[in-house]
């Protein structure tokens, strides 16, 4: 059995710990409430812009848009949404796993033709240590998620897909449902699917008004489709970088309540073990002492 210094030292040190994992969960619990208000103050925008585009989509306009052009995949590009640091439960794990998956589907692709753009040191780190060289480094994005980086890593790729460099996109990312659930996504960027974009707008609750026929556009509706595409496609990936960010603060807010519950567990055990060990030792010496007095 351990001595009761040893034991008092383990229970200093693991007070020492959960007085960490509580104040890490009440700070990823705060970042948590501000990651859910910016995802609740641009739902509004992207429904209303999906409305639109489903609007139009209802009517019989044709249009051209390179980002709806399906062909054969020689090269893609996989986006990736990790954290930049750790103590977030399986949040990385999970990301990679599924990374790995896709990376085996296109393994005949070649390693030079499958380009990964990795949103967070994780899974930057990960992809260098697979021997792939990152398409660039976002960490900051991960970080402090800002619509002007979206845009600018959304034109990338858009362009790159129109000029034919690459084939066809997708994301992986954690999709945001709740407190304790952070779905894991896999889903295409590029090219574009409209049926999808029609079956969000109706899920997401939004009222339908209906396309009225009597407005004047200009230069085109199919136009206008065509303008849209690029503004949705940008919306969206901005949607996946605030789910992901609100994800990894759910999961690590999750993980240090665990943390800290556990320390709280072993305390008590613990404590125990030491009152244990301690009755232990008053009683030998008073068994000594009631010993030595009959002598």
């Amino acid at each position: 059995m351990s001595s009761l210094k040893e034991v008092k030292n383990r229970i200093s040190s693991v007070k020492s710990t959960r007085q960490i994992t509580s104040a890490m969960k009440m700070v990823a619990s705060a970042k948590l409430h501000k990651a859910q208000g910016r995802i609740e103050n641009m739902l509004p925008y992207q429904q209303k812009l999906n409305e639109i585009l489903t609007n139009f989509l209802s009517t019989d306009a044709t249009f051209d848009s390179p980002y709806t052009e399906v062909r054969p995949v020689t090269r893609v590009a996989i986006v990736v949404f990790s954290s930049n640091s750790s103590l977030c439960g399986a949040f990385n794990a999970n990301v990679l796993k599924m990374l790995e998956q896709s990376l085996e589907e296109y393994k005949s692709l070649g390693k030079e033709n499958t380009l990964i753009y990795p949103v967070g040191k994780k899974v930057e780190t990960a992809i260098k240590k697979l021997g792939i060289t990152p398409q660039g480094s976002y960490s900051e994005m991960a970080e402090k998620p800002s619509y002007t980086d979206a845009f600018a890593l959304a034109g990338l790729l858009m362009q790159d897909f129109v000029e034919k460099k690459i084939d066809h996109v997708e994301l992986i990312y954690h999709h945001f449902k709740s407190m304790g659930a952070q779905v894991l996504t896999r889903e295409d960027f590029l090219p574009i699917n409209l049926h999808k974009v029609e079956a969000t707008a109706a899920t997401e609750g939004s009222e339908q008004c209906g396309f009225h026929n009597d407005y004047i556009v200009e230069p085109s509706i199919g136009q206008l489709i065509a303008d849209l595409l690029p503004k949705v496609l940008s919306q969206k990936l901005y949607t996946v970088l605030l789910d992901s960010n609100t994800s990894e603060h759910a999961a690590r807010t999750l993980a240090m309540q665990t943390a800290t519950d556990n320390a709280n567990k072993l305390i008590q055990d613990l404590t125990k073990q030491y009152n244990k060990s301690r009755q232990q030792a008053i009683t030998n010496e008073l068994l000594d002492i009631i010993a030595g007095s009959f002598k």
